[in-house]
């Protein structure tokens, strides 16, 4: 069987929907589609949804399974803040963090080095600010190593999968680092791919290049060349992913296709809405406003490269 591909008139048709008609828009594949003017309100959105969650869970005496990365992180100090004044309790929340970067050996870097070290950098943004009497229980902090590859996936099955997913999500669809499979010796395919489990993956070049403008001025020479990361398998087993698109340009194309495409291996983040019963995504106006929504870049026959 054929995996499923985007075609042109498809990305083009999503791209030249006006931002304010997504939330409502007949073809979208996400249940909640939250759009705010600034990036940062969008970012608190998100925050208050993690309160929320944690407050319900825990009046029920239910543990908390969470997916959290070390980025995007501008949610984290509203929710830090909350839950300190609060005295909102993370006794019974489990953190299964996304990934970590490991240089060019596969090794992981020191802790101190926030921008290469996902744990260094969630210490230091994350569990170092709240109360110790609030926080996360260390055994209850799940990082991917690479002595016990398996931990993860065994203990996500354990606890009975994941609550809630919250997510950014790269430019070409990684999340975590789950990117699109380029290697041409490997035929992946989309059942495979969902199942994966946590693995060391290499970065691809697009994604080196993001992270090196993003993070390093484009130097890349700095940019970690693999990743050790959990799969899709931890991940598609959540009641509900939320996704924080709040980043401008690099968004604009990844947010349309992650709303309205077919799950293909293209765009990773597809397989959400197929296999998540609940995809909500918090973003901005500018990371939802697409160029091409507008009247004066006409999709005609001759920009599309036709006769």
């Amino acid at each position: 069987m054929q995996e499923y591909r985007i075609s042109r008139e498809e990305m083009l048709h999503w791209c030249s929907i006006p931002k304010e008609e997504l939330a409502q828009h007949p073809e979208s594949k996400v249940q909640h589609f939250i759009m705010k003017k600034e990036r940062q309100e969008a970012m608190n959105v998100a925050a208050d949804m993690m309160c929320e969650e944690l407050v319900r869970n825990n009046a029920a005496g239910r543990p908390t399974k969470w997916v959290l990365g070390s980025g995007p992180a501008d949610h984290y100090p509203r929710f830090i803040e909350r839950v300190n004044r609060e005295r909102i309790s993370l006794k019974n929340l489990y953190v299964f963090q996304m990934d970590e970067c490991l240089n060019w050996e596969g090794r992981k870097y020191p802790l101190g080095v926030h921008k290469m070290s996902c744990e260094g950098r969630m210490r230091a943004q994350f569990y170092d600010k709240i109360d110790p009497e609030l926080n996360v229980p260390e055994s209850q902090r799940i990082w991917p190593t690479l002595e016990d590859l398996d931990g993860p996936d065994r203990l996500c099955e354990q606890l009975g999968g994941i609550d809630t997913v919250w997510a950014g999500v790269g430019y070409k669809g990684l999340v975590a680092n789950n990117e699109t499979p380029l290697d041409p010796y490997q035929r992946v395919t989309l059942e495979q791919y969902a199942n994966s489990r946590t693995r060391v993956v290499y970065c691809t070049p697009d994604n080196i290049i993001q992270y090196s403008e993003r993070d390093f001025g484009g130097c890349y020479d700095l940019c970690n060349p693999m990743m050790l990361t959990i799969g899709m398998k931890v991940m598609l087993s959540a009641k509900r992913a939320v996704y924080m698109i709040t980043t401008g340009s690099w968004k604009k194309t990844v947010l349309r296709v992650a709303m309205f495409s077919e799950p293909t291996l293209e765009y990773p983040v597809t397989l959400f809405p197929k296999y998540v019963p609940e995809v909500i995504f918090c973003c901005d106006r500018k990371s939802a406003d697409h160029p091409l929504s507008y009247d004066e870049i006409i999709l005609s026959n001759e920009n599309m490269g036709r006769d």
